[in-house]
């Protein structure tokens, strides 16, 4: 038989940004955490830890298992379904490749992987008359074009600061391109961000040049739907670090 653990007397109200430390360590797999758990994947101490429960049960986001340990509860499933609900891939992608193709003169795309190709799901045309000509629903091979390069990468590369792929020549002797991966809520990847022209426009330097600007709209479009982008990530570790000192 399973001993019920005391709860903890704990009173007051964490930090909002401690609350979603916590909500966070929880990955896609895991059943429930144990305290010992929670404090390895947050870098939090017990007592802030168990106060942060405290506050989560009371609005059903956790449950408190007999044996101590913690798992998701009924209010995340239900945000889970607003937000499925209120997603429309569509609205987020397409004023974003409006946005590069504005600033940069270059095609905009948004790449999808279609079994062992990768599919052009929204494109916005370069204003130039020399352009690739590639439209939505068009398939290309999942080969050594920056865009498949991205839609091959696991999560685990952003926490190692990624930077843009470029390629040239790759599928198309005469186009170029550089692209980044797109991540969802769940570390999952949606697709990729694409910016693509011809090789003799879009160089190495150019794509080097327009960096801030692509980076910056890829993680924008990242945040957008429930990812979290290199930024974020650095952020956090910094949060959790400001944490083990005091």
């Amino acid at each position: 038989m399973v001993k019920t653990r005391p709860r903890p007397a704990v009173n007051g109200v964490a930090s909002a940004d401690r609350v979603l430390t916590v909500l966070s360590s929880f990955q896609v797999g895991d059943t429930a955490l144990s305290l010992v758990e929670l404090v390895e994947r947050t870098g939090l101490i017990k007592s802030t830890i168990m106060r942060l429960m405290v506050s989560l049960e009371t609005h059903g986001f956790v449950n408190r298992l007999a044996d101590g340990r913690y798992m998701l509860a009924s209010e995340v499933m239900r945000l889970n379904a607003v937000y499925q609900d209120a997603l429309d891939l569509e609205r987020h992608v397409l004023p974003r490749l409006h946005k590069l193709t504005d600033e940069t003169g270059e095609t905009a795309s948004f790449y999808v992987r279609h079994g062992a190709y990768r599919l052009c799901q929204y494109r916005v045309n370069s204003p130039h008359r020399l352009r690739l000509h590639l439209q939505p629903g068009d398939m290309r091979p999942m080969d050594g074009a920056a865009s498949a390069e991205a839609l091959r990468t696991p999560y685990v590369r952003m926490q190692d600061g990624l930077e843009p792929f470029y390629s040239s020549g790759a599928t198309d002797p005469h186009a170029a391109s550089m692209a980044l991966p797109i991540f969802g809520p769940l570390q999952e990847i949606l697709g990729a961000i694409v910016l693509s022209g011809p090789a003799a426009r879009l160089t190495a330097d150019y794509a080097k040049s327009i960096r801030g600007v692509f980076m910056e709209v890829a993680e924008d479009l990242t945040r957008s739907l429930g990812g979290k982008s290199i930024r974020d990530d650095k952020s956090g570790n910094r949060a959790v670090a400001a944490e083990q000192v005091s």
